[in-house]
């Protein structure tokens, strides 16, 4: 029993040691997804069945990727890849007002290049190269898109080569106007909508802003979209390219996506702050407070009175009385004390400095000791203490509540049903400040049909991942950047590759055999029974069932006796019963002498058994089967008659 005890433990320590090391593992594995994933919450959209078609195999290299520049598939916009000459696209020459001379002006510079990494052959893109300078570059669309009954789809690649420290990745469509010269494009040259990402310190955006007019007044108010859920610091530190889309639809909603996926999305009448259209009501700035208005909800007790025994000059902490000086503490000898060891300046001026005194340190005395100088009893709570009496609070009778001003019709209300009808716009436009270089723009498309946005984004940004996927480092090596992102990573590495060496050892070494199990598994070892033996273990035997039969044997005949016992007072009383009903006849005189001798045959029987009780030997036991047996007779002619009678 101890041994299958103790298997079952051994099992059970088996079990723990595997679910633990199932729950390393799937620690590990998750937070290896969480570097390379978007988070959960994140809507991921099916790619159009024409950009999987255009997927080249994720087996190939990089270096066998054939690059074609995109080409839009239906109607747009504006299209932009930079892979030729860079033109339409015009350098600002004018200045950012209310800043320094010294940085006003839009020099920073710009270069068509290549990817530094995860290089796509003959793909290149339009990248920010100066650092702490205004950048301005825009160019006029093909065709200026009105907001009437289509979708607005804006898509562009962007790429932090180097991360990013400071800085913004957006662009702006500029509305259209009689005035609008791209030459003098800077931060107040009117928009309709700002979209993409921006980035300083820890706080990581991505920007959906539209200017929105006041039908009544005229002036446009900046309306920006909630910040996404998702966790956007992954897009900005990673190097890689990611993809940009904003999605305007006529029924007045928005998506806005990376690489795809729908990172926020809302409604333009719900979703803004401010809210597109105000409130209808407003509080009257004209309305005051009354000076009775009572805001109080407790008030003190007026009826309170502080009792009689309420000292308020107790203090709060009194000396214990019954505390005691340690014994050992030195009285005479101070805390601290001029160190020995210290020597007086050599160009120490006790004209100009004052006498020297060597510093003070701890008395090494006081180390050993409970303490020195002067003992003062410790304080303690003072039982008595009860501080300034206050009178109770209770509720206020001429409580009035919170006061608010009066609400009235708001004089600038107007309620806009479809914010999406907005300016026109008619060209694209860059205007960055950014601490961080090389920041990488491509292939830009402005149209209505999301077909041809996807098919755009197979042709370049698809390539794009496809290369960078094949040129990502193994396993190992992505294990160690997480590692060295997340130091306590190496714990769970280790664990993990103990792990496996442990269960081996668990499951697969032989258990030690102990005593018990030896004991508990050995054999019988079959010996040579000699003719004695055989006779002695023959003679317990019959001893043994003589023993047994006595015993039952014994109980038999004690269960009969009760049982005839209880037959005869039970004819007895019958008999007595019946002798009150009707006087005898001879019959039952009869009858009468036989009961009487049933009852003296039972008694006899009940006489003889219980003598065959008192029997302790074999020939008694024989006697006590004979008077059983005898006594079954009376038994049987009681029962029989009793039949008869009734």
């Amino acid at each position: 029993m101890f041994a299958y005890v103790l298997q079952i433990t051994r099992m059970h320590f088996q079990w723990d040691w595997l679910c633990l090391g199932a729950l390393i593992i799937s620690s590990v594995t998750a937070e290896i997804e969480n570097e390379e994933t978007l988070d959960a919450d994140v809507e991921v959209e099916d790619f159009d069945k024409q950009s999987q078609e255009a997927d080249v195999d994720r087996d190939k290299s990089s270096l066998e990727v054939v690059y074609q520049t995109p080409k839009p598939t239906g109607e747009v916009y504006f299209t932009e890849t930079f892979d030729g000459v860079l033109a339409g696209w015009v350098l600002s020459k004018t200045k950012k007002e209310d800043t320094d001379d010294n940085i006003a002006k839009y020099d920073g510079r710009w270069e068509v290049e290549e990817l530094k990494e995860n290089t796509v052959p003959g793909d290149r893109g339009l990248v920010l190269k100066s650092v702490a300078k205004h950048h301005a570059i825009s160019a006029m669309l093909t065709k200026a898109f009105i907001f009437d009954n289509k979708p607005l789809i804006v898509q562009y690649e962007v790429n932090f080569q180097e991360g990013i420290d400071c800085g913004g990745a957006y662009i702006k469509l500029l509305s259209s106007s009689d005035d609008l010269n791209l030459e003098y494009f800077f931060d107040k040259t009117p928009y309709t909508i700002m979209f993409g990402p921006d980035k300083c310190g820890e706080d990581y955006k991505l920007h959906f802003i539209f200017r929105h007019k006041n039908p009544k007044t005229g002036e446009y108010d900046e309306k920006h979209a909630k910040r996404p859920d998702v966790d956007l610091k992954k897009f900005y530190l990673d190097k890689k390219t990611h993809l940009y889309t904003l999605v305007l639809k006529p029924d007045d909603t928005f998506e806005m996506l990376i690489d795809q996926s729908v990172v926020s999305k809302g409604s333009l009448l719900e979703d803004m702050v401010p809210p597109v259209n105000p409130p209808k009501e407003i509080e009257d700035p004209s309305d005051k407070k009354p000076d009775d208005w009572d805001e109080r909800p407790k008030i003190p007790d007026p009826n309170a009175v502080k009792p009689d025994d309420w000292d308020e000059d107790e203090p709060s902490k009194i000396e214990d009385s019954d505390a005691v000086k340690p014994e050992g503490w030195l009285d005479d000898e101070p805390q601290y004390v001029p160190d020995p060891n210290a020597k007086k300046p050599k160009d120490w001026d006790e004209e100009m400095d004052g006498e020297w005194e060597a510093p003070q340190i701890p008395n090494p005395k006081c180390e050993t000791a409970p303490g020195c100088g002067h003992w003062v009893r410790p304080m303690k709570n003072n039982p008595n203490y009860k501080g300034k009496w206050k009178a109770p609070m209770i509720d206020n009778p001429n409580y009035q509540g919170i006061w608010s001003p009066r609400k009235i019709p708001n004089p600038d209300y107007f309620e806009d049903l479809h914010p999406f009808e907005m300016t026109t716009v008619s060209a694209v436009g860059l205007e960055l400040w950014s601490m961080t270089s090389d920041i990488y723009f491509d292939n830009f498309i402005i149209c209505s049909e999301k077909e041809v946005a996807d098919r755009w984004a197979a042709d370049g940004w698809g390539l794009k991942k496809l290369v960078a996927s094949a040129n990502e480092p193994g396993m190992f090596s992505q294990l160690v950047t997480a590692a060295e992102d997340h130091p306590w990573l190496w714990v769970l590495y280790i664990l993990t590759l103990a792990l496996p060496v442990g269960l081996g050892v668990l499951f697969c070494w032989p258990a030690k055999k102990t005593d018990e199990d030896i004991d508990f598994k050995k054999p019988d070892i079959s010996k040579p029974i000699t003719k004695g033996e055989l006779k002695q273990e023959r003679e317990e035997l019959e001893d043994d069932e003589i023993e047994l039969e006595e015993k039952e044997n014994e109980d038999t005949a004690e269960d009969e006796r009760r049982e005839m016992e209880e037959t005869k007072r039970e004819l007895i009383k019958d008999t007595k019963k019946m002798g009150r009903e009707a006087p005898p006849s001879e019959d039952e005189g009869e009858g009468g002498e036989d009961i009487d001798e049933e009852e003296n045959e039972v008694a006899d029987g009940s006489q003889e058994g219980g003598m065959s009780n008192k029997s302790g030997s074999e020939d008694e036991m024989k006697e006590a089967d004979e008077s059983t047996g005898f006594g079954d007779g009376p038994l049987k002619s009681v029962r029989k008659r009793r039949v008869r009678k009734d």
